[in-house]
Formats: C-alpha cells, sequence, structure tokens
C-alpha cells in the first residue's frame, strides 16, 4: 500500500491501472497507454503528478542560498513567476536532483521528484545552515499537467474568468497565481500545455470538469514515451548522483557566469571540464524492427562502449528510439547488443519529437 494522491479513487472509478511509482500507487494507464500518447500529440491529455513535491522557500537570504544550492543561477528570475530548470548537485557535481524554480511575489517555489523527496529535503535543510531561509513543503497542493495542442484552450475553458485571463498572458516557461491556485505553461511532454497547482480540496472537481471537456486522462505511461521522445531526462535512469550534468546532455543548465557564484559542484564541474568530459548522453534510433531498452550494452566501434540509460518504442515515430551514455568521441553510429548481436543505431541530438513531429536529423 503507497501514498496516494487526492486523485486516486477518481483514478480507480475511470479504470486506470494502479502502479506503484516510486512508493506512490498512481495509474500507468487507463486502457491503452498508445491511445493516450497519441492523444496528447493530437488533442489534449491530462496527468495527475500531484505526486511531485513541491517546497516553498521565503527569507531573506532566499535568493543567496539558491544561488549556492542550484547548478544554473536564480539572478536570471528576473520577473515574477519566471521559472529555471535546474540541477541541484553534490560535491563531486553529481546530480542530487532536476528541478524547476519559480520566482515567487514573497520567495521562490521549487518543484522537485517524488522518489527523491526525502533525499531532497535533508539536503536541502542541511545545506539553510548559516542562511536566513525558511523551508516549507506544501503537501495540501495537487498538481495536474494539461498537455497537447488543445491542452491551453480546454484549460481557459474549463476555468474561465481571471484564471483564463492568467493563462492568456503567460510565456512559456513562467508561472502565474490566481486565487489560491498557480498556473503554470510548464510540461514534460514536448507539446504546449500547463502544469496547475491546486489545493487538493478542488482537484476532484477541476479533474472531472476537464474530462468533461474533452481532456483524456493519461497514465504515467505514455508520459515517459512522450517525455523520451521530447528528449528529456528521467533521473535514476538518464541521471544520477554518479553522473554530472556534463555527462547527462545538461550542459546548457550550468551558469558559469558570474565567475565567482561558488554553487556546491561548482569545483567538480570545471575540474571535469579541464580534463576533458569523458562520456556523453546521446539519442538512438534504430529505425528497423526491435526495441531498445534501458541498460543494453552500446559499442562504438574502435573507441569503447556504454550503455542505454532510457529506451522504448515511439508512438509517433512508430519505431524505437533511446537515450545512451557512450563515450565522448562517438559520431553519428554505434551498435547496441540485443538478444547477443549487435544492431546498427544512428546517434542523434534529441530532442526526437516536437509538437508532435520528427525534428531530429
Amino acid at each position: 500500500m503507497g501514498n496516494k494522491t487526492a486523485l486516486y479513487e477518481t483514478h480507480v472509478a475511470c479504470g486506470g491501472k494502479i502502479v506503484d511509482f516510486g512508493g506512490w500507487d498512481m495509474p500507468i494507464h487507463y486502457g491503452s497507454q498508445l491511445e493516450e500518447h497519441h492523444v496528447v500529440r493530437k488533442a489534449s491529455g491530462m496527468f495527475d503528478v500531484s505526486h511531485m513535491t513541491i517546497v516553498d522557500l521565503a527569507g531573506d537570504d532566499a535568493k543567496r542560498y539558491l544561488r549556492y544550492l542550484l547548478a544554473n543561477d536564480v539572478d536570471k528570475l528576473k520577473e515574477v513567476g519566471k521559472a529555471l530548470y535546474s540541477a541541484m548537485l553534490n560535491e563531486q557535481g553529481g546530480v542530487i536532483d532536476d528541478l524547476i524554480v519559480y520566482n515567487m511575489p514573497e520567495g521562490y517555489r521549487l518543484v522537485v521528484n517524488c522518489g527523491t523527496r526525502e533525499k531532497d529535503l535533508a539536503w536541502m535543510q542541511k545545506q539553510a545552515d548559516g542562511f536566513d531561509v525558511l523551508l516549507t513543503e506544501r503537501p495540501e497542493l495537487s498538481m495536474v499537467a494539461v498537455q497537447g495542442p488543445e491542452a491551453i484552450e480546454k484549460a481557459k475553458q474549463v476555468l474561465g474568468g481571471d484564471k483564463a485571463e492568467v493563462i492568456s498572458s503567460l510565456k512559456v516557461f513562467q508561472g502565474l497565481e490566481s486565487d489560491g491556485w498557480m498556473l503554470c505553461r510548464t510540461g514534460y511532454t514536448g507539446e504546449d500545455g500547463l502544469e496547475i497547482i491546486v489545493p487538493e480540496s478542488e482537484v476532484v472537481s477541476f479533474w472531472q470538469n476537464l474530462q468533461s471537456a474533452g481532456v483524456k486522462p493519461c497514465g504515467l505511461g505514455a508520459r515517459d514515451t512522450l517525455r523520451l521522445e521530447a528528449g528529456m531526462n528521467l533521473y535514476g535512469s538518464d541521471m544520477d548522483e554518479t553522473v554530472s550534468p556534463l555527462q547527462a546532455n545538461m550542459a546548457w543548465t550550468i551558469a558559469w557566469q558570474p565567475d565567482d557564484r561558488n554553487f556546491i559542484g561548482r569545483a567538480a564541474l570545471e575540474t571535469e571540464k579541464a580534463e576533458g568530459v569523458k562520456s556523453k548522453l546521446v539519442g538512438l534510433v534504430l529505425e528497423e524492427r526491435g526495441v531498445l531498452r534501458s541498460h543494453q550494452k552500446v559499442v562504438v566501434e574502435g573507441i569503447g562502449e556504454g550503455e542505454i540509460t532510457s529506451g522504448t518504442f515511439s508512438p509517433t515515430l512508430g519505431y524505437s528510439i533511446a537515450m545512451a551514455r557512450v563515450p565522448a568521441d562517438t559520431s553519428d553510429q554505434c551498435a547496441v547488443e540485443m538478444r547477443k548481436k549487435l544492431q546498427t543505431v544512428k546517434v542523434v541530438s534529441p530532442p526526437f519529437v516536437r509538437n508532435g513531429a520528427r525534428v531530429y536529423k
């Protein structure tokens, strides 16, 4: 018996197949993962992501604290509501977690993963020593992701009034509050859409109203195939505490300037960069029969070996794709060991799919 979100009974009533997900009882699908994947690419779908951990930060040192805690620099957040994606690193430069931080009117809001909740909170609290900062977890808030080309209009139709006006005003990667809700133009599927933070007392009626408006409930299975097509990392698979952002296709999230900002892990990253990063995370494409799966061996002739970190069949493309950690000198082709045979695959730069269409070359 795992933790349950406020939508658990609704998932069961909708026919959701419940599985354990990081200690939470969550729907993996509602009958067809494939159908749920396609409806997000072509229309609109919704996901219960209330298992994510929401933490609010306040205090005079909140900004100074986050500039020390995170590899990206919250000083970039000049406007209220603006969001930033960042890694939180250990002293060795490994990724403790990836997260989104929002600039709020009276501080900051962090949204971190569910499976890393306890270690994240412990690490954040430990690093708060010496800073005037207050960390407050917000378990009374739920979170629904509405994604797809029709998602924003559907959400505006359901919410109406001030909330619809706020949604219309949102820029990409921005979140603004309205009457106790937070409306964020972010997501994890590669489609336009929203992640909406809702008081848990209101989330069931919101979910039901979205469903009545034609937004299809989707499980975490489709969320994973959508995120892989979008080339987005999954914590625990594509990165973890032993992997640096330089090895996880996340170099763009490291704010090196100003060069006197001493964030946790900086010294280790500078050393790694100076010595030469030995591996990189790339996309793999298998346009023939077969499915690329996590932990399959990757062989780069004349250079070395690597490993698939995430792999699946891509419903949008109709063939298999993967993320793999390979030697840094890998070029545009390698081989994957499948059933004791080496299968040639193409090496590409993620994402694979954006806004419903193939984008890799």
